[in-house]
């Protein structure tokens, strides 16, 4: 794929895990510095019932269809330097990051427990997939960037990819893990759609635990500067402060040292006040332009 996947060359997997709270948070055990290595350990399905769930909502803000469709386009052009998020359903390869391969919408990886949990919610929905065979091979490199047993799977995965039921089975995890309980946070929080998404990109990269490095974490990080709109604090200074949060993160790890997806694409959006996400959309990300009419 192109830069945004190349970018992340040099994370290494880590073992570190210790208990944390969060406020008001319902404790988590913590990631490691790589993203995402939380699942590897909790596995994708403890995950969701720790973060408020957007799904029994109204479907207002982010989870509006139109704006749900704009969120995956901007990540889409983070992580596959492509608006065409439909696109990336069959995108699968190992990018050097210590993670296995990375696959799919959302960029679920071998080694970090999620792809293993799809695969999982695949093959219970359809007996005999191209990828069930594959099961054994993915729980015993889960937590690592092996390949074992893995022969033939990339191309299982791209004729997976030509079935409606595993492109949905990709957006069920999506929502299930990360897009509902970053939706359900951002809305508990006060914030409108800029706000729900700027949560979700940042669950995407950084995962759902609470050390300093995870989505959790940021989140605390920003609310000792300043409150949310839940707590009476304004939505604009509480939003740059958290992405204030988010970019301290992300250059503690090589893997996310261009933070442009953060200055040239959200800060952009919130320094216009345009806490709707309305389109027009401009931004960059890796000195790439696009726009959303």
């Amino acid at each position: 794929m192109g830069t945004p996947r190349h970018s992340q060359v040099g994370a290494q997997l880590s073992n570190p895990f210790h208990s944390a709270s969060l406020g008001d948070d319902v404790p988590l055990l913590s990631r490691t510095a790589a993203r995402r290595t939380l699942l590897a350990v909790l596995g994708a399905g403890v995950l969701s019932t720790q973060w408020p769930s957007a799904e029994a909502a109204d479907p207002t803000g982010l989870d509006d269809p139109g704006k749900k469709d704009i969120a995956m386009r901007l990540v889409s052009s983070a992580e596959n330097s492509s608006l065409d998020w439909q696109a990336q359903y069959k995108y699968i390869e190992d990018i050097g990051d210590g993670r296995g391969y990375t696959g799919g919408i959302i960029g679920f990886c071998s080694g970090t427990s999620d792809m293993l949990a799809l695969v999982e919610l695949y093959t219970d929905r359809v007996s005999g997939n191209p990828l069930a065979g594959y099961l054994p091979a993915l729980r015993a490199a889960d937590g690592t960037d092996s390949h074992d047993g893995l022969d033939g799977f990339p191309a299982a995965w791209r004729k997976a990819a030509k079935t409606s039921a595993f492109r949905k089975a990709q957006r069920d995890e999506r929502d299930r893990v990360y897009f509902g309980p970053a939706v359900g946070r951002a809305k508990k929080d006060g914030l409108g759609t800029l706000g729900q998404f700027v949560y979700y990109d940042a669950m995407v990269m950084h995962g759902p635990g609470t050390d300093a490095l995870s989505f959790g974490g940021i989140r605390a990080r920003a609310r000792r500067h300043a409150a949310t709109p839940t707590d009476g604090g304004g939505e604009k200074t509480y939003l740059n402060a958290f992405l204030d949060a988010r970019v301290w993160a992300m250059r503690q790890e090589a893997a996310h040292s261009d933070v442009s997806r953060v200055e040239t694409a959200q800060r952009v959006f919130l320094k216009a006040g345009n806490l709707d996400l309305d389109t027009p959309l401009k931004w960059k990300v890796y000195g790439d332009g696009y726009e959303i009419d």
